[in-house]
């Protein structure tokens, strides 16, 4: 903690009258609650100032994590507030101000388990249904059982929550600027910070602000780790204890996401200069960590029994078949225009069907058009308007991935840069077609899951804006022009359906036009990209 005189002047003051707010919000034993949520403020207020100053950003870094964590916390605490007077009345989780069915789920055993006479580690016996692996739930009741004894405070896992979701950027900015350069990790580090999903899981006590910040910490230790071993010196405890700490963390919360995480970094080490120097150690305890995240992940997975193989790959193929099929079955029963499309469509196209859609969920024309109440109109349009201001720059890793420019610090690491950013676009890509066909169109489920590994996708698209701020590639014009196009036209067909504004197209040719009108665009692309590199007369 290298805090000052004058930073604790600020920050205790802060938390107290934090504290009181939220517990005046809160609402039950104010006196009780307050102390609770002021210890919390402080504790969140001095670890945030000191990762900050440690990772060395500066002012910029300090407005970037204080304006994360006010917007985490400023939204869990507006849906908790306005949810119940502003939303459906015949929603259960909404009327107890909460936006996420599993939040609220778990909130509740938390509460259970932390007034009863049970151990905390009750939460990893599988009696819970509301968290799968156990972590969170554990977490949850841990805080309630020692903070807040006397009453159930959801408001104080909000603030848990968006405390956790910021303390992971410092650390986030420090390992990209080390890999990639400080351009890179400052586009990052906002990006990560301001998208519209990771804000609203920020505000919530859910496990994917967790993952991300673990990611984060496991992301900075991996890469301390990989430089020392590069250099050939002893390897810093900081290093690995955040690397051990943050996968452990990770594996108590999702074993799916430390098996990613593994193979990520493992991949990562491959297509590095270092790998030569990698001792046998380091690969034995990769591998130790990777086995018991599988074989956890498989566990949790056969829970009930389902399956009749135990074997973890056999789990995790046959689990992700039904998964699959189960969403099929779940999209064409919810949507009629779907499930005549099904009706009509060979059944070799329907699975590239449903990863496409999910991939665009959630859908902007429809945030935009479908009615709704407008405190969901507000949740639906920024949530999409995030994606789809994303997606480009996703799509662009692939362009970018070829260039010569990806940015490093230094000119000779460039080449091993854009092998390790092919790696993680590649992962990302990866993680997010997965978690397209196992939410499928679900507008909720499809993009939490995706939104697990945001970090790693966060860095994709830093490096692709800085790549696309140095050499003004027009294809970056042609996916932003593709995206509108796909906008316009879908929003209308939206449109007529819901309104009746316009003439309605056929699905099959409004998709025809979509299709037709990306390639003349890319077809111009194409054409204005060799114009550009043909040398110009003397």
């Amino acid at each position: 903690m290298n805090l000052n005189k004058q930073e604790l002047f600020w920050i205790l003051p802060t938390a107290l009258v934090s504290g009181a707010v939220l517990s005046w919000l809160q609402g039950a034993g104010w006196l009780s609650g307050w102390l609770g949520f002021s210890f919390l403020f402080l504790l969140s207020l001095i670890l945030l100032v000191s990762s900050m100053k440690w990772a060395g950003g500066g002012r910029t870094l300090a407005w970037v994590v204080a304006l994360a964590f006010a917007l985490r916390l400023a939204g869990g605490v507006a849906a908790y507030t306005l949810l119940p007077v502003y939303g459906y009345p015949d929603s259960k989780d909404g009327q107890a101000g909460y936006t996420y069915t599993d939040a609220h789920k778990r909130d509740e055993q938390a509460w259970k388990l932390a007034s009863s006479d049970k151990p905390i580690l009750g939460a990893f016996s599988g009696e819970y249904s509301s968290d799968q692996y156990g972590g969170l739930l554990a977490l949850s009741a841990l805080t309630y059982r020692y903070l807040s004894p006397d009453a159930q405070r959801p408001l104080m896992l909000v603030l848990l929550a968006a405390f956790v979701a910021a303390l992971g950027i410092p650390f986030f900015w420090k390992a990209a600027n080390q890999v990639f350069g400080e351009k890179v990790a400052w586009a990052s580090a906002w990006i990560f910070a301001l998208y519209p999903e990771s804000i609203l899981l920020g505000g919530s006590a859910m496990r994917e602000p967790y993952l991300m910040t673990l990611s984060a910490l496991a992301f900075w230790g991996f890469v301390e780790w990989r430089n020392v071993v590069g250099a050939g010196s002893p390897r810093p405890i900081s290093a690995i204890i955040s690397l051990s700490l943050s996968l452990l963390g990770i594996l108590l919360l999702s074993p799916a996401v430390a098996v990613f995480t593994l193979i990520l970094f493992a991949g990562w080490m491959f297509f590095s200069r270092e790998r030569a120097n990698i001792s046998w150690k380091s690969i034995v305890l990769f591998a130790i960590v990777f086995l018991i995240g599988l074989f956890a992940l498989s566990s949790s997975l056969n829970r009930k029994g389902v399956f009749d193989k135990t074997s973890p790959m056999y789990v995790l193929n046959d689990w992700i078949q039904l998964s699959v099929k189960w969403n099929v079955y779940q999209i064409e029963r919810e949507s009629g225009w779907i499930q005549k499309l099904f009706d009509e469509m060979p059944e070799g196209v329907r699975l590239p069907f449903v990863a496409t859609y999910g991939i665009l969920q959630p859908v902007l024309p429809a945030a935009l058009v479908v009615p709704t109440l407008p405190i969901w109109k507000i949740i639906y349009v920024l949530r999409a308007l995030g994606w789809y201001a994303l997606l480009p720059l996703l799509i662009l890793s692939f362009v970018t991935g070829s260039s010569p420019h990806v940015g490093a610090k230094r000119a000779d690491d460039r080449r091993e840069s854009r092998s390790i950013f092919v790696w993680l676009a590649l992962l990302a890509w990866t993680w997010i077609l997965l978690a397209a066909l196992r939410g499928g169109g679900d507008q909720w489920d499809n993009p939490r899951y995706r939104a697990i590994m945001f970090m790693w996708q966060a860095l994709v698209a830093g490096v692709v804006w800085v790549w696309w701020r140095e050499t003004k590639s027009i294809w970056f014009t042609c996916v932003v022009l593709c995206d509108v196009v796909f906008i316009l036209i879908f929003g209308q067909w939206y449109a007529s359906r819901y309104f009746y504004v316009g003439g309605q197209l056929p699905f099959a040719v409004m998709i025809a036009l979509i299709v037709g009108l990306w390639g003349t665009i890319l077809g111009g692309g194409l054409w204005l990209d060799k114009m550009r590199k043909q040398p110009r007369a003397m």
